[in-house]
Formats: C-alpha cells, structure tokens, sequence
C-alpha cells in the first residue's frame, strides 16, 4: 500500500511539471497535425473551377474556419486573466494556442488557393503570418531562456547585482587616490555608469562599446608595463578591481540581455494581433460588399 501511495505521488509530480508543450502527450500537436492533413486531403481532393481561391465554396468554408481561429487565440490574453484546472485550464488553453495557431498556416493558405496581389487580402494573410512567426520565436525563447536568466543571475536578485557594482564603484573610488591626475580622471570617468542604460538595442545585443569601464580597464592595464614603485601597486590594486566590476557588469548585463529577449516579442506580438484582426475585418467587409 505504501509503495502505491508513493508511485501517485511521483505520478503526480511529474504531471504538475508537465509544459504546455507536452500537455496531454502532445495532444493539441495530434490535434494541429490532423487539421493540417484533412485540410491538405481536402485540398487535393475538391476541384475547384477554375482554379482554387478564397472566392470558392471551400475558400469560404477555411476563410469562416481560420476567421474564427483567430479570434479564439486572441483571447489567449483574456483567459490569463482566470486561474482554473482541468480540461481548459491555462496550460491546456496555451497549448492548444501554440499548435492551433500554427495549424493555421495550413488553413490560412489553402483559403488563399495560393492567389496574392497587392491588396488587403494579402495584407491580411502577411500579417497573420507575421503574428504566427512572432509567436514561434516567444515560444522558442520561453522555452529556452528562463534557464539563462537564472543562471545570469548567480543566486542573487536584481537590486543585489545592482549593488555590487555600486560597492566596487566605491571601492574603486578610494583605490584611484593615489594616482596621478590623468590616472585619475580615466578611473572616475567609469564610475556611475548605468548597467541598464543604451537602450533596447544594446540590451537585445548585450553590446556596450562606450563601457567607461572597459575603457579604464585597457588603459590602466597598459599603465602598469609604463609605471613602477607605488605607483604600479596601486594600478593594479584598480586593474583588479576594475576586472571585478566587469565581471559584474557582465553579469547585470547577460540578465538583461536575457530579459529584453524575452520580452521584446510581446510588443511585436500582441500589437501585431491587433493589427491582423482590423485587416481581417477590412478583408471580410470588402468580400462581401464588393464582390
């Protein structure tokens, strides 16, 4: 009997930590895959005169299908909003808007018969899969990601990274008394910096070519091959401190980085869907009033 209580409790455990990729053993992926080859059978199957397009009976009849999906994995971000369990908790509702979202590649361009031009039924198609290819990249990085950014971290939080590169800032401070005035000047001139400043570009990048501290670092490092005496001690009392600072710095850094990846497809995405769903409706209300 013991041993049975053991074995639902691993069972358990191992469910509760199932992704909403593997939901159910990959269940909406079975899903997504069958909608994808009845439509592709459908496709070859029916012959559509003169050829297929989105004016046709099936094109009407996909175009009503993909419509409807669309609206439905819009309302992702709605139902974040309810906490439930079962059938169509969050999980289950975000799988089935992973692998529906891209059974809708199938249905969007079997709807088409593959006929484009400059309008706004293309328009309407580019977007859509401009949002599908937003969403597979915030699904590879929030698969991948949250990993890195725990390691960026090293066990500490973000005002602590912040405060160790205040505390060397200080201490590299007090090392640069000593030194000569252009010493000096070079070694301050890297303090105070911003970790997060740049912009988002240098944070997607994690590129700084203007680090005050990289600066310092390269010109005190050539400092101590011209200096010697008291003067190479304390140089390389703040090249030590400086390669500290870096090495935190990079750290802040590689965190940020990380987090602006993961974040910066949601001001892609969700505009994007925005966006798709006023194409749709010009493309729906120009079909049946002007054709």
């Amino acid at each position: 009997m013991a041993s049975r209580g053991v074995g639902r409790s691993v069972v358990g455990e191992g469910v509760a930590h199932e992704s909403f990729l593997r939901y159910r053993r990959f269940y909406w992926l079975k899903v997504a895959l069958g909608i994808f080859l009845l439509t592709w059978l459908v496709y070859l199957v029916v012959d559509v005169q003169p050829r297929h397009n989105g004016g046709s009976w099936l094109g009407y009849t996909l175009g009503t299908l993909g419509a409807a999906l669309i609206v439905w994995l819009a309302m992702l971000g709605i139902r974040k909003r309810a906490i439930t369990r079962g059938r169509w908790s969050l999980k289950a509702w975000t799988s089935a808007h992973v692998y529906l979202g891209l059974a809708l590649i199938a249905i969007g361009s079997f709807h088409t018969g593959f006929q484009f031009g400059w309008n706004v039924h293309t328009a309407a198609y580019v977007l859509m899969m401009l949002v599908i290819l937003s969403g597979i990249y915030g699904v590879s990085v929030y698969s991948v990601l949250p990993q890195g950014l725990s390691d960026a971290r090293s066990e500490m939080t973000g005002p602590q990274m912040i405060d160790a590169v205040n505390s060397l800032d200080k201490q590299i401070q007090a090392a640069a008394q000593p030194l000569s005035d252009a010493d000096s000047e070079v070694v301050l001139g890297s303090l105070g910096e911003d970790p997060f400043g740049g912009g988002v570009w240098r944070r997607l990048t994690g590129s700084y070519p203007r680090c005050g501290n990289r600066r310092a670092l390269q010109v005190m490092r050539g400092r101590l091959t011209e200096v010697s005496g008291r003067q190479a001690e304390a140089i390389e009392q703040v090249v030590g401190l400086l390669e500290r600072k870096a090495a935190a710095l990079q750290r802040v850094r590689g965190y940020v980085q990380r987090r602006a990846m993961l974040e910066i497809w949601l001001f892609v995405h969700i505009p994007l869907t925005f966006v798709l769903i006023v194409a749709l409706l010009a493309h729906i209300i120009s079909v049946f009033f002007y054709w």
